[in-house]
């Protein structure tokens, strides 16, 4: 990521600042919070995303800045809502919202975060950008909800998977791209163009992080951790659906009823990397890398395409 962070660094900086200012509150309790939420976060991928999108379409603005603010709010917000739903106590190699400060105020701090970016897009009348925003949100929650529903009943339709995917994750970073594009040329063919290319490189990060949960780097959640939440990712779901039959109930059964054996779950492991599940869902993740690629390729060469190209090999190169 170093060329995106060299040609943009005067302006993550002033992301930095414009954001930090975006969730102040006069709470102190909040205040607490939202400090040590700013001080954990993750490497900016999607601002940075927001504010090279705009840079490749036309100029980077004030519209820009809040878009970026806005992606990021919605981000967190999502983050700490997740934890509550997985109860989980570890976020980024740190304790969790959710395991400082429970359930409550994590379902509170999350809204308080999901209002303050709306307010910000309200306040600049971004309504464009609040609009493509709002709708990653309607698409990351259906897709929550659905992979809810396809858990209870174990469902191996890899369709299902990817649609799971791109709205639950690739969503928000379509939007991201797309609201980049807006911001900077308000240009709808190219804003579209790039929310394709967010949506392409979102699906490729997903996978990624659905690997990882077949290897043993520490990355934040133990590995097995889809398989006890009877989640179904591409390396999975290609094993069931190429296993013979007595395999395949035998998984089947583990996943359902025996989920939180360790033991248990390493032999699904094992199995999925026997069949080639790994090696397909490279192969897949790869798929989806390229399809980006192509999209961004028919913008014209420069700096900042190269920049973009760089975070899309991050995506898929990345150890963690």
């Amino acid at each position: 990521m170093n060329l995106a962070k060299k040609i943009i660094a005067n302006e993550l900086d002033i992301f930095e600042s414009k954001f930090k200012d975006s969730v102040k509150s006069n709470v102190p309790l909040l205040d607490r919070i939202m400090q040590y939420i700013v001080k954990r976060k993750g490497k900016q991928l999607r601002p940075m995303f927001v504010l090279l999108s705009a840079k490749l379409a036309g100029e980077i603005n004030d519209v820009t800045y809040r878009a970026a603010s806005l992606v990021e709010l919605l981000h967190t917000a999502t983050l700490v809502h997740d934890d509550v739903v997985d109860e989980s106590y570890e976020r980024r190699g740190f304790f969790s919202t959710y395991a400082l400060w429970k359930t409550k105020i994590s379902v509170l701090v999350g809204d308080y975060l999901l209002s303050k970016g709306l307010l910000l897009s309200l306040g600049g009348k971004d309504y464009r950008v609040l609009h493509i925003l709002s709708d990653a949100v309607r698409q990351m929650s259906e897709g929550e909800l659905l992979q809810i529903e396809k858990a209870r009943g174990l469902n191996i339709d890899e369709s299902i998977y990817f649609e799971i995917i791109k709205t639950k994750t690739a969503s928000l970073l379509a939007s991201a791209c797309a609201a980049g594009a807006w911001s900077g040329t308000e240009n709808e063919e190219i804003t579209e163009k790039l929310r394709q290319f967010g949506e392409f490189t979102g699906i490729a990060f997903q996978i990624k992080d659905d690997l990882f949960d077949y290897g043993t780097d520490r990355i934040g959640k133990p590995t097995g951790n889809d398989i006890k939440e009877k989640k179904l990712t591409i390396p999975l779901i290609y094993t069931l659906n190429h296993a013979d039959s007595k395999l395949r109930r035998e998984l089947i059964y583990i996943i359902k009823n025996q989920n939180r054996r360790k033991e248990k779950v390493q032999y699904v492991i094992e199995k999925v990397k026997e069949a080639g599940g790994i090696e397909y869902g490279n192969h897949k993740m790869l798929e989806y890398k390229n399809k980006a690629l192509s999209v961004l390729n028919e913008f014209p060469a420069s700096e900042t395409r190269n920049a973009l190209e760089e975070l899309v090999n991050y995506t898929t190169d990345r150890k963690y």
